[in-house]
């Protein structure tokens, strides 16, 4: 096998708060794919940074009374001993905030601007009159101008899906001061993203995303790419674009351009040549790991700031799922919203680790932490199974051997077996299917438990003369549990630390499976993991409850109120058509917090259909329901695809939001009288 060079990069975590168990997702799955590939002879670089830039951590630092670099600082801190404190092994840890990453942010600008792919124009924002501050989308609230739903974001209504400006927003206001913004002009510089169109529709189809996100893609290709708005205006954290006083790079620019900092920094360090790293036939591989909310800035915007700079653009963007809480989204008030460190309180991580490994695999669903299957995952597997063949076998070669295994095995050939599925493991590991791994190497430990519970060392011990039978029957077991630790060392890399350390025998590769532990010593054996204990989940989550935030700066409600609407006439109403329609898929729409996208069955065509639900509904429970809809809808353009009718639902603030379905007998296609 050849041995590859692998520059790997989860997503930078922002630093404008703790780092939650949803962080900690994809935090992992990167250090299990980096120790796997580690293990099978790759050179692995895993580098990562805190994303530091931006309007929020200026506000934060303020409002908490300190510099904006002392904030950050303080939150790398933590951050990485969190990630530590989890087994996550970085070979370096930076911030996006350092002169590397300011090196690398203006050469690469200074590249694009030589090339003609940077712009500028004026363009009109909303400015908070109050801080005298331009304001982010994000930081302006107002009624959606389509559906005239309250307190929406400047820039998407996540009742109805519309896209929209800031400026189209009604009554809208700062959610920084209260104030009402007012218009204001100021030259922007952007990236002209539609100059790498071609580029982008080739590599988006080379192999290098999973085809759901490729197919993703498509839609924003049929809506055409628009130049990327890349500065803001003072007062603003981040760096001063060059030549152009008061304006900032927009943290969108420098924070992917911030893995390359992290590498830059790296190399230094280690005599690593970085440029030569980057260049575009350089045989080193990028590798990033993201989560699904932002597929657009990893598969569009940065592999065209990096191919229009001329360096080598990303081998693999490997897009995951968001973490839910037994099926549903994490939760502040019913502490499910988790703090790495409250955890770190009162569970081990490696239980964490293995339960989502069990569950990861390379596509885009998201993965669910049930409490209860938790603790019987890791009580059955991991303590009940692989930890118990060490315990069952490990007294008698103490007491009775002097702590000596035997020179020879009973079978040979089965610890073979175990060893001849090392490549399809590893396989299993590449493709990011860590639930395959882990079904493999518990079929394993299966197989060794039934070796064990056949052969009753306890039985034979009863009786001196077997005592040749009893050692070399213990000796088999305890090498094919070394094989599992083997196999299960990227998952939980302590546990095998301390197996390891156990059996006299330290692993370097996957490979070390082959051969035995025979006529050695090994240590005496002391408990290698506990069992989950519910009383610590239920602790835990305690917690992590909180009493419901206060709510946000906004404008005096009677300014938002939606005008009465006017009654209209029976003609009026019959022109409505109300179909019954049977949701034949449902799936969570990457980048908006409450959209599902539907296919709905009316009997005679299928429609797609966005809805705000995903606050009420998870998207797998639908499919199959039968609903209503409004099915001579004039079709609307969103900037996730277009919504071809509504479906009826019912709300109020103290039951939530409820779909209307129609009674039992009803089929799909029926109108509705």
């Amino acid at each position: 096998m050849t041995s590859r060079t692998l520059l790997v990069f989860p997503a930078l975590p922002y630093a404008n708060g703790a780092t939650h168990l949803g962080h900690m997702l994809e935090h992992i799955q990167v250090d299990i794919w980096q120790r796997a590939m580690r293990l099978m002879g790759h050179t692995v670089y895993f580098l990562c940074a805190d994303d530091t830039h931006g309007t929020p951590i200026m506000l934060r630092a303020e409002k908490e009374g300190i510099r904006p670099e002392e904030l950050i600082a303080r939150v790398g801190v933590e951050r990485l001993a969190d990630f530590t404190a989890f087994g996550v092994r970085f070979d370096h840890y930076s911030s996006t905030h350092n002169q590397a990453t300011r090196e690398v942010a203006y050469e690469l600008y200074r590249r694009h601007q030589a090339a003609g792919t940077i712009e500028t124009r004026t363009i009109k924002q909303l400015y908070d009159p109050e801080r005298e501050m331009f304001l982010p989308d994000r930081y302006v609230r107002g009624q959606c101008p389509k559906c005239a739903a309250l307190d929406q974001y400047g820039d998407g209504c996540e009742v109805c899906g519309a896209a929209y400006s800031p400026t189209e927003l009604l009554n809208p206001y700062s959610s920084v001061s209260g104030a009402k913004p007012i218009e204001k002009e100021s030259l922007h510089y952007f990236l002209k993203l539609a100059d790498f169109e071609p580029f982008l529709r080739e590599w988006t189809r080379s192999g290098r995303l999973q085809t759901e996100v490729a197919n993703k893609l498509d839609e924003w290709f049929k809506d055409g790419l628009r130049s990327w708005d890349i500065s803001r205006d003072a007062p603003y954290f981040g760096f001063e674009i060059p030549d152009a006083p008061g304006k900032y790079f927009y943290v969108w620019w420098d924070a992917p351009i911030g893995y390359l900092g992290t590498l830059k920094e790296f190399c230094a360090r280690e005599g690593l040549d970085f440029w030569g790293l980057l260049a575009p036939d350089s045989p080193a591989e990028i590798v990033h790991f993201i989560g699904k909310d932002i597929v657009y800035f990893h598969t569009l915007f940065w592999p065209a700031v990096l191919h229009g700079a001329g360096l080598k653009t990303p081998s693999q963007v490997n897009v995951h799922g968001m973490l839910t809480v037994g099926g549903e989204k994490m939760s502040k008030t019913r502490g499910t919203f988790v703090n790495a460190s409250t955890y770190l309180k009162h569970l081990n991580p490696e239980y964490y680790r293995y339960y989502l490994a069990y569950k990861l695999n390379p596509t885009l669903a998201d993965i669910d932490w049930n409490l209860s299957d938790f603790v019987n995952r890791v009580n059955s597997d991991l303590v009940g199974k692989v930890v118990n063949i060490a315990s069952r076998c490990a007294g008698f070669i103490e007491k009775r051997f002097l702590g000596r295994l035997a020179e020879t095995l009973p079978k040979p050939e089965m610890l073979e077996r175990f060893g001849a599925l090392r490549l399809d493991i590893e396989a299993s590991f590449e493709a990011r299917d860590y639930a395959r791994a882990t079904r493999l190497i518990m079929g394993l430990a299966d197989e060794a438990n039934q070796y064990i519970d056949h052969e009753k060392p306890w039985v034979i011990a009863k009786n001196s003369a077997r005592d040749g039978e009893l050692h070399q029957v213990c000796t088999q077991g305890l090498n094919l549990f070394r094989v599992l630790m083997i196999y299960l060392k990227p998952i939980v890399p302590a546990l095998a630390a301390r197996s390891e350390e156990f059996l006299n025998s330290s692993v370097s590769a996957f490979s070390d499976v082959d051969g035995a532990l025979i006529g050695r010593p090994i240590q005496p054996f002391t408990p290698l993991l506990t069992r989950v204990d519910p009383k610590a989940i239920e602790a835990m989550i305690e917690a992590s409850k909180e009493a419901l935030p206060s709510a946000p700066v906004q404008a005096p409600t009677a300014e938002v109120t939606p005008e009465p609407k006017a009654l209209i006439s029976i003609d009026d109403f019959n022109k409505i058509e109300l179909r019954v329609a049977r949701i034949v898929n449902a799936e969570a729409v990457t980048g908006a917090d409450k959209l599902v996208r539907l296919e709905l069955d009316l009997g005679d065509e299928r429609r797609q259909v966005f809805a705000g639900i995903k606050s009420a509904y998870e998207p797998a429970a639908l499919i199959g329901r039968l609903t209503v809809m409004v099915a001579n809808l004039a079709p609307r353009k969103m900037r996730f695809g277009e919504s071809q009718g509504m479906l009826l639902a019912a709300s109020s603030e103290a039951s939530g939001l409820y779909l209307l379905s129609p009674d039992a007998g009803a089929e799909a296609g029926m109108r509705v009288r």
